[in-house]
């Protein structure tokens, strides 16, 4: 299967998107440099060649964008390739694009969505091998307490921290809007 993939830049650095016909494969958060940040991607799809996404690629670029530059965005409807994704880290991507935008859970609390038996650990392990960054939004599931755990974006753990606040902030302008209009919510 041919992999392709895109560059491009957002208000923390360079990032990139890899895709197939399925959809998208991966997205690569950025390096220190452009170059650092195709070479990750060109490490992982080798055989990647460099394109202009399609549409439907496109829009996860354009959210990406825009909630890395502090304006929220839904990525529900951005098809993912999952295939060669171990299943438990599958049933653990699904759960986190279930929490809402602005919304964050610890990882203890996702275990317990995932049903018995299922760790805490094992979610947070899955999730730091989440190759869908931001689209699966890992940045919504906190350690116990509400502490941020690990994110391996520029600015790491403030990164973390700021995109469920972008979020969340966006959620109640569209509410406070709403309520202004005299629209039930």
């Amino acid at each position: 299967m041919a992999f392709e993939f895109s560059l491009f830049n957002t208000a923390i650095g360079c990032c990139a998107v890899a895709w197939n016909n399925r959809g998208v494969v991966g997205v690569q958060l950025p390096e220190s440099s452009p170059a650092e940040t195709r070479e990750l991607v060109l490490r992982r799809f080798p055989d990647a060649r460099q394109s202009r996404p399609p549409p439907m690629v496109q829009r996860a670029v354009d959210g990406i964008m825009l909630l890395l530059g502090g304006k929220a965005s839904d990525f529900s409807a951005v098809a993912l390739d999952l295939d060669g994704v171990p299943m438990f880290h599958r049933r653990v991507y699904e759960a986190a694009r279930r929490i809402p935008p602005g919304a964050t859970l610890s990882y203890g609390d996702l275990a317990k969505r995932l049903g018995p038996g299922t760790s805490a650990r094992a979610v947070g392990q899955a999730l730091g091998r989440n190759p869908f960054a931001i689209v699966v939004p890992c940045h919504r599931v906190v350690a116990a307490g509400s502490k941020a755990g690990g994110f391996s974006a520029n600015g790491g753990v403030t990164t973390k921290l700021r995109l469920p606040e972008i979020e969340s902030g966006q959620a109640r302008d569209t509410l406070f809007r709403l309520e202004r209009a005299g629209l039930e919510v």
